[in-house]
């Protein structure tokens, strides 16, 4: 029953995807975590697999579209690979199992995780929540690769890894607001670029856990898989529904999520 439940939350990650374009995949290490009971230093890896392979599907059709700008995709993925590889190859293996330890408290580098992923759920909700379009807005807000701020691209893409190796999340709310403000792309070409970013990120950075945790392919694969049907049955639906509301509401759903999981592993 618990597993039935573990591949229906994939199934509803998919479809959030293929609605709203992005966000869906921040459920990914909570479904796998409290409702499957994989460690969370596991969960974050497996999350890598299924949001990679989820934002690859979509990084395919907006190349085919014209959407993705590769010169910005590259100067910001490259050191992002690189950090999100590092991460999950040598940063996370490295971490103590205790990280404090006192009288009434101890922290676990479970629950330091998990407690990190509530924090970021929060900062991704309000950038659901929130108007980017209206918020983003510059008066220089037209592709122009002379604008490029390659040096900082660099170090947000190397900053963005890092989380995102961290907790398994594709960072496509981070990810956005840096293509728009420094790299100077429409919105809309912004969102395509990031799927395209997270997609090598995320899977690339996956490569990172492949010797050193025991991963259950079939399980990875099966989920991965459910979610990708998600994510074409999401598209189909997205012809009914207004993603723009449904993604407000999805975002006030985080944010509760959010408060949860932090309150949950602070309890502990």
């Amino acid at each position: 029953m618990i597993e039935i439940l573990g591949y229906l939350g994939a199934l509803v990650i998919g479809i959030v995807l293929g609605l709203t374009g992005g966000g869906g995949s921040i459920l990914t290490v909570p479904v796998l975590v409290y409702i499957l009971a994989i460690n969370p230093v596991v969960a974050t890896g497996y999350s890598l697999f299924v949001v990679g392979t989820s934002a690859l599907f979509g990084a395919v059709k907006n190349i085919q579209k014209g959407l993705v700008n590769f010169k910005s995709s590259l100067i910001f993925a490259i050191p992002a690979v690189i950090a999100v590889f590092s991460t999950r190859k040598f940063i996370i293996p490295a971490i103590p199992h205790v990280l404090l330890e006192t009288s009434s408290i101890v922290l676990t580098k479970e629950i330091a995780i998990m407690i990190f992923f509530a924090l970021l759920m929060l900062v991704a909700s309000f950038s659901m929540i929130i108007d980017r379009k209206d918020s983003l807005k510059t008066p220089s807000n037209t592709e122009n690769s002379n604008d490029l701020n390659i040096g900082l691209l660099i170090l947000l893409g190397v900053l963005t890894g890092l989380i995102t190796g961290s907790v398994g999340a594709g960072g496509g709310f981070i990810i956005v607001p840096i293509l728009v403000l420094l790299a100077k792309l429409p919105m809309k070409k912004a969102a395509a670029t990031s799927l395209f970013i997270i997609a090598i990120n995320s899977l690339l950075g996956f490569l990172g856990d492949v010797t050193t945790i025991d991963i259950d392919w079939v399980f990875l694969l099966t989920f991965s898989a459910i979610a990708v049907v998600g994510i074409f049955i999401g598209i189909y639906l997205n012809k009914f529904i207004d993603g723009k509301k449904l993604k407000k509401g999805f975002g006030w759903f985080v944010l509760l999520m959010g408060i949860y999981i932090f309150w949950k592993e602070m309890s502990m």
